[in-house]
Parts: C-alpha cells; sequence; structure tokens
C-alpha cells in the first residue's frame, strides 16, 4: 500500500498511462517503501520514485526508462537488463546493486553511489556521471563512449575491459 493503494492498483493505472489510455495515472511512488519488492519486468517508464526505498528489490529486466529515482535506495536491487534510458537517479544509492546489462543511455547519474557495483556489459553512453562514486565497481566490458568522466575517480577500478571515450587516460591512484 502506497498514500492509500496498492501497489498492484498503481502500477494498473500507470500502464494505461503509459499507453496513453483514458484512466491512465502517472505512477507516484516518492518516498514508496518499496524493500524487497518483486518489480521484475514492471513498465514503470516515467514513474515517480524520488526518494523510494528499493533496497533488495527485484527490478530485473524492468522498464525505467525516463523515470525519476533521484534521491533513491537502490542498495542491493537487482536491475540486470532493466532500460534506464534518460532516467534521473541523481543522488541514489545504488552501492552493491546488480546492474549487469543496464541500458542507461544518456541517464543522469549526478552524484549516485555505485560503490561495489555490478556493472558489466552495461550501457552508459553519454550518461551524466560527475560526482558518481564507482569505488570497488565492477565495469568489465562496460560501455563508457561519449561519457564525460570528469569529476570520477576511476583510479583504482579495473578498465582494462571497459570501453573507454576517445583519448581519455586514467589517473593514477593518488
Amino acid at each position: 500500500m502506497h498514500e492509500g493503494k496498492s501497489l498492484e492498483e498503481i502500477l494498473a493505472a500507470h500502464i494505461e498511462f503509459t499507453r496513453a489510455r483514458e484512466g491512465g495515472v502517472r505512477a507516484d511512488l516518492r518516498g514508496a517503501d518499496l524493500s524487497r519488492a518483486e518489480l521484475a519486468g514492471a513498465i514503470l517508464t516515467y514513474a515517480d520514485l524520488r526518494g523510494a526505498r528499493l533496497e533488495r528489490a527485484n527490478l530485473r529486466g524492468a522498464k525505467l526508462a525516463a523515470a525519476d529515482l533521484s534521491q533513491a535506495n537502490l542498495r542491493g536491487a537487482d536491475l540486470r537488463s532493466a532500460d534506464m534510458t534518460e532516467s534521473v537517479v541523481a543522488g541514489a544509492d545504488l552501492s552493491d546493486a546488480q546492474l549487469g546489462g543496464i541500458e542507461f543511455f544518456g541517464a543522469d547519474l549526478t552524484g549516485a553511489k555505485l560503490c561495489r557495483a555490478n556493472l558489466r556489459a552495461s550501457n552508459l553512453r553519454d550518461a551524466k556521471v560527475h560526482g558518481a562514486d564507482f569505488r570497488g565497481a565492477d565495469l568489465t566490458t562496460t560501455i563508457l563512449r561519449e561519457t564525460d568522466l570528469s569529476g570520477v575517480d576511476l583510479s583504482t577500478n579495473d578498465l582494462s575491459n571497459t570501453l573507454l571515450p576517445v583519448g581519455w587516460k586514467k589517473p593514477t591512484a593518488s
């Protein structure tokens, strides 16, 4: 339940919203406690999840394009193969999250915590990552092409199989 409605009701009305059908309502799940929720494959495109608690939630394969997850707690969440194209994840905590194969194209990850996150085979092309914390993150085969990496410390990450911006040089660890 969130603000007097069941999650099922909110998601059903949201699907109608994404299809531009009468009776459709954008999902407003700001501040909702969805910890450990089973949302695999859920359609949450354009949803408002600002400040939501999604710790250890299963969002595998979910559609979260253009969703707002700023300041959300996604610690330990499973977002493998999720579509987060152009989503806003600024200031969110994705520490220890499973993000393998995720689509973050054009997403705003400004100031996000991605400590120890698994980002294998993820696409962060053209993402905003200024101030994001990637300490201990697995960036194996991650696509960072066309991503401005200024303001991001990747000095301790293994980038040997990461697709990096042309001309980018890894700084040495201090």
